[in-house]
């Protein structure tokens, strides 16, 4: 069975098509309400019909109020139809491409162990002949470095890392993701940083659908086959996090494509998330027992010795089940003279690394996330990532803001 409660919807209004402020692209507001109408894999109309009558009957069970339903319509949201499956339909009306709305209710026990493992890596490459004719400073190519597997448990020796999941038109897709700091919620952080086409297609669409990350996937580092036998509580150990809120900048949303480094300079988003059970009151960081601050100063390449990158590459020869990292001295590679440099180092993981957070030694001397994997070359040997200044600062700090003290 699965029960779907409203996370949030909302609208943020400005005067026109572009805003003033080139890097907030907001989504929503969070509902506490929850719609205790449940949606199994089959009979679903049923399985609503039957519970929205024991509300009105007067159960003790809440009913979403017909104003709120009102409102999450006109933002292309009829919870019954969504109860039903209806966030499958990818229809371009109804796939919101101006970024103004997002959507995302928790439904419970949808990313199963099933649906976790056959998530499939979204399309994010850049082909040799794109980068060929660049302006602006480019490193020559780095030599590939192949990439090691993260020892078990990865709680032990990556505590921040994980994976997002979400849905496209495509199908079930999955990227790697991060938990980080949250300056407003000292110690208590709910923020997980991700690739801006982790959550949102850019140019060519709108918002992806059923957002959720889960720290630690598979920790125990079981393979793939002994995976078809795993529980939830294995797969996911410290439980699946809805996103309530996301943000990428708006030059990826008017900019970016699936390939050829379209907006890849600006391809990093932020999601504030909450439990899909319940935590105990715990906040991420508390959950997962660490976070990592994030640098946006953007350290000159010349001032870093190494970064490491970590994630779970999906794409062949991996499956997507195994956490993995590179470590290499970057380089640079412009996309667009006009745009940041990227950081470039040589790696082997695949899609499915995308989103995953780059380390470095900060501005402070101790590690923090300086970057995230965006792009790499269809063959694979190197990585990408965008230089997190102003504009990556600016989606932080909106977000950050809106939930302080929270």
């Amino acid at each position: 069975m699965r029960s779907i409660r409203p996370s949030f919807t909302a609208r943020r209004e400005r005067s026109g098509r572009r805003r003033t402020s080139p890097a907030l692209t907001a989504v929503a507001l969070a509902s506490v309400l929850t719609l205790t109408a449940t949606a199994c894999e089959s009979g679903d109309a049923e399985a609503g019909g039957d519970a929205t009558a024991s509300a009105a009957a007067g159960d003790g069970k809440l009913q979403i109020p017909d104003d709120l339903k009102d409102r999450l319509k006109e933002h292309g949201i009829d919870i019954d139809k969504w109860r039903d499956g209806a966030w499958k339909n990818w229809d371009k009306d109804d796939w919101l491409r101006e970024a103004e709305d997002f959507v995302n209710p928790i439904i419970e026990d949808l990313w199963d162990p099933d649906r976790m493992r056959e998530a499939e890596e979204p399309d994010q490459e850049v082909d040799e002949s794109d980068i060929s004719g660049d302006q602006g400073v480019t490193d020559p190519e780095p030599a590939p470095v192949q990439a090691e597997a993260v020892p078990a448990s990865y709680h032990a020796n990556a505590p921040e890392a994980g994976k997002v999941f979400f849905d496209s038109p495509e199908g079930t897709m999955v990227c790697s993701a991060t938990v980080v700091k949250d300056p407003a919620n000292p110690g208590k952080s709910n923020l997980v940083w991700t690739a801006g086409h982790c959550v949102h297609a850019g140019k060519s669409g709108g918002w992806y659908r059923n957002i959720a990350f889960v720290p630690s996937y598979n920790d125990a580092g079981k393979s793939a086959a002994e995976l078809q036998d795993a529980t939830k509580e294995e797969v996911a150990p410290y439980g699946v996090w809805w996103g309530d809120w996301v943000q990428t900048s708006d030059q990826w949303i008017e900019q970016g494509g699936a390939t050829g480094g379209d907006g890849a300079p600006y391809d990093f988003a932020v999601i504030h998330v909450t439990p899909e059970e319940g935590s105990g009151g715990k906040s991420l960081e508390e959950m997962v027992g660490s976070a990592l601050p994030v640098d946006f100063n953007a350290p000159a390449v010349s001032k870093i010795e190494d970064m490491t990158a970590i994630g779970y590459p999906a794409a062949p020869p991996y499956d997507g089940q195994t956490l993995y990292r590179c470590e290499d001295k970057p380089g640079r590679l412009s996309i667009q003279a006009a745009d940041p440099t990227m950081y470039r180092i040589g790696c082997t993981m695949t899609g499915g690394s995308s989103g995953g957070g780059w380390v470095a030694t900060g501005s402070d001397g101790k590690p923090a996330l300086v970057s995230n994997t965006s792009i790499g070359p269809i063959t694979a040997g190197w990585l990408a990532g965008p230089r997190l200044g102003k504009e990556a600062k600016a989606v932080f700090d909106e977000v950050s803001g809106k939930f302080a003290g929270q």
